[in-house]
């Protein structure tokens, strides 16, 4: 069982080798679900893990109709991150109207070859999965991340068993959204799949000895100023275990 596990920063990158994970997918700002990171923190993550390293590459939040700004910026990040060792790249491109924009994807595709590309949740906000499927096949992708189209793998279990079916050996669909130690055995169980996406994480409390707690950064909807999430070898541990036996 291939185990992808999505980090953020070098201290979960190390730990979700350390715990087993087949490979990463770098990210930044996983609580806005994943933004390209910077060249210094890919860098430093494959100074310091022995498994492939796949790159998402977003370069803002929110939805995933991009303007020709953002496409020419999401180019030159895939030329960048090819050039300091990325192993893969994750991205996602969708129209107006909520398929798949093969175009701009193509494009993207074309500027990460020779690697391996996957298509990210970007897929779960598509308006007909099986069409997305489709053109993701037509176009190479290597993989699909995918909750089955609800906000996590256990809600979308019945679309990723179809998905899985449709695709055969022309795709691997990967289940990823919210899976976790309680659940890993009934998602895998479920939808027949190969492959999982997770984050394995924990939260952590800062080591600040003085704190303001009269400041936030950022938004007013924000994670606490003195707590973090970081991977967890014992999680993933945990997690890969019951996927192998299951």
């Amino acid at each position: 069982m291939d185990i992808e596990v999505c980090v953020e920063s070098v201290e979960s990158a190390i730990n979700a080798d350390r715990g087993g994970a087949s490979r990463l997918e770098l990210c930044s700002s996983l609580m806005e679900g994943g933004l390209t990171p910077s060249i210094g923190l890919l860098r430093k993550v494959k100074e310091n893990v022995r498994i492939p390293v796949f790159v998402m590459i977003r370069p803002r939040g929110g939805d995933f109709l991009y303007s020709e700004y953002d496409i020419e910026v999401m180019k030159e990040d895939i030329v960048a991150c090819k050039k300091n060792g990325a192993d893969g790249i994750v991205f996602g491109v969708l129209t107006r109207d909520g398929y798949v924009d093969e175009a701009c994807c193509q494009e993207l595709i074309d500027t990460s070859r020779p690697l391996a590309v996957t298509f990210h949740r970007a897929f779960d906000m598509t308006v007909d999965y099986k069409a997305a499927l489709e053109s993701l096949i037509k176009l190479g992708f290597e993989r699909v991340l995918t909750s089955g189209q609800e906000c996590s793998a256990l809600d979308g279990l019945p679309v990723l068993q179809e998905l899985v079916l449709l695709a055969g050996d022309r795709i691997i669909v990967v289940p990823a959204g919210g899976i976790t130690e309680r659940n890993v055995e009934r998602i895998l169980s479920g939808s027949g799949a190969s492959e999982l996406h997770c984050s394995a994480r924990v939260t952590k409390d800062s080591m600040m000895s003085h704190r303001n707690a009269k400041v936030r950064m950022g938004a007013t909807v924000s994670p606490p100023e003195y707590q973090y999430k970081v991977t967890d070898v014992g999680t993933l541990k945990n997690i890969k275990y019951i996927a192998n036996v299951t």
